[in-house]
């Protein structure tokens, strides 16, 4: 009975699998004012990486990284947000074929500022702009890591559009999953990146 020991591969990815889905869930509900959701995820990011180093405790790590990366975090979310918001506005609406390429250009810094910036903030200490600009260099630096996470977030998109459009069913499991899962999946990729960069002031 191997594969039942606490030590077997299936059972540490179970436990991992457990972990993932109670980040989302901390997650969700810390992001619910809206406002919030920078925390959540530099939060999420913090507790993901004690988790799979197998230190600390998931609900515990959680808060105090969302307590201690508030501020920050939380103004990293209000600038990225309303840049992606107009984005996503000016792509909807904006029909204009020379705007198509610098429009392209800026979404494309947007998404690799946003894999990188929440696993920075949730491990290292730096000003907003420092941080933000620490995560484009990195992002396009390490950019077959970049790609691979944003494939990852893409393929949930489209399973959620999919589920959305023609299994409504399976929502429910997108949901509980969530955004918690893809940073368990996540960190393994990013943190050989970002050990080569972490120093004394890493938390």
């Amino acid at each position: 009975m191997g594969f039942l020991s606490p030590d077997s591969g299936l059972m540490r990815g179970l436990s991992d699998l457990a972990d993932a889905i109670w980040i989302n869930m901390l997650m969700l509900v810390t992001g619910l004012p809206l406002v919030t959701i920078g925390a959540a995820l530099s939060a999420g990011h913090y507790a993901a990486r004690r988790s799979l180093q197998g230190r600390g405790h998931v609900t515990a790590d959680f808060f105090h990284a969302f307590r201690v990366e508030f501020v920050q975090s939380t103004c990293i979310w209000l600038i990225l947000c309303p840049i992606g918001c107009l984005l996503i506005c000016g792509w909807l609406l904006v029909r204009v074929p020379l705007l198509l390429i610098p429009g392209f250009a800026l979404g494309l810094l947007w998404a690799i500022v946003f894999e990188w910036v929440w696993s920075l903030q949730a491990g290292f200490e730096n000003t907003v702009l420092r941080t933000m600009l620490n995560a484009l260099v990195i992002g396009v630096v390490n950019w077959p890591r970049t790609a691979a996470l944003a494939v990852m977030d893409l393929a949930y998109l489209l399973l959620l559009a999919v589920c959305w459009f023609h299994l409504p069913q399976g929502l429910f499991l997108l949901v509980v999953l969530g955004y918690g899962t893809l940073v368990m999946l996540h960190t393994p990729i990013q943190k050989p990146t970002l050990d080569r960069y972490r120093t004394g002031n890493s938390q």
